[in-house]
């Protein structure tokens, strides 16, 4: 009776481990794709639409989990519990890989170079999707009215009359294309400096209680808001090339069951231009409309989906 009982209590304790190995939160399910969301509309329509296109042209079930930090979601994509990531040439160069763009030798493109640099870390940028989600500072059109501003040059005699203000990950350390080497490249001194939620900026911005800030370019938000971009007339911000970040293993996992997958994948190599994605993310930012419909929708009109 003894030796019945031990036995089973050793299989219970192996059934326990093997049910704790499989539940495990970056454990994935065989056969699908795993996919951290982003915290901002482009990249989120960005995500749904890889999922609606490798689901209807695949055997491949694509999973889109909770919202993740960049930082977070690439060092996921680092580790193998993360399969895609909308990124930028622009963020994988300054934040990712901790570069800057005078690291960029003359005779290649960002794109290139960050995709030479990304070889040994065995993960790499597909075709670029067709937008510059640049950083820009903004201000509203009544400050640009009343100071006259257009460029971001025109800044340096005003700044100190002027509030910034910006989410926290502008004033990290956490690459070059930050707060700090910003107005030390263009020698701001501004009023104050205010880090603020991300869900908040806006308001801020249209309530006065920040009178310039720095934005994305393609951020239907800005629209809304009607606020002037300025010039980078002296260039300090990198391209930001929307372009998906994949592990390289992520197509040898799939030879066998869809072959065709990275083909199916680079049917969004240039898929949008400027103006069509301020107007998607206008959609989920300003109308409210689901980001689920606002991704089918535009892969029904360029018909990639029935």
């Amino acid at each position: 009776m003894r030796l019945m009982k031990r036995m089973l209590a050793m299989c219970l304790a192996v059934g326990l481990v093997v049910s704790m190995t499989g539940c495990g939160s970056g454990a994935k399910k065989a056969g699908s794709i795993t996919i951290y969301d982003g915290q901002f509309a482009e990249m989120q329509i960005i995500h749904r639409m890889v999922k609606y296109l490798v689901e209807a042209n695949t055997d491949i079930t694509v999973d889109i989990k909770d919202q993740m930090a960049p930082v977070n979601a690439y060092n996921e994509l680092l580790k193998g519990s993360n399969d895609i990531l909308n990124s930028y040439d622009g963020t994988v160069l300054t934040t990712f890989l901790g570069l800057d763009p005078s690291d960029v030798p003359a005779d290649a493109t960002l794109y290139d170079f960050v995709n030479e640099q990304c070889e040994e870390k065995e993960i790499r940028l597909l075709g670029k999707l067709g937008i510059n989600n640049t950083y820009a500072i903004a201000v509203p059109q009544a400050i640009a009215d009343e100071y006259d501003l257009s460029t971001v040059s025109d800044l340096i005699p005003v700044a100190d009359q002027l509030v910034f203000g910006a989410e926290h990950d502008f004033f990290t350390e956490e690459g070059s294309a930050k707060y700090n080497p910003f107005v030390e490249f263009y020698g701001l001194k501004f009023k104050d400096a205010k880090q603020i939620d991300l869900s908040l900026k806006y308001s801020a911005v249209e309530s006065g209680n920040i009178d310039c800030t720095v934005v994305y370019a393609t951020d239907g938000l800005n629209k809304k808001a009607e606020l002037t971009v300025l010039e980078d007339d002296r260039t300090f911000f990198p391209e930001y090339n929307g372009a998906l970040l994949v592990r390289e293993d992520l197509f040898e996992r799939f030879k066998d069951t869809a072959p065709d997958l990275e083909d199916v994948l680079r049917q969004m190599d240039g898929i949008f231009t400027q103006d069509d994605m301020i107007d998607l993310s206008y959609a989920v930012d300003v109308d409210e409309k689901a980001v689920e419909d606002v991704a089918k929708e535009y892969l029904q009109a360029k018909g990639l989906l029935e």
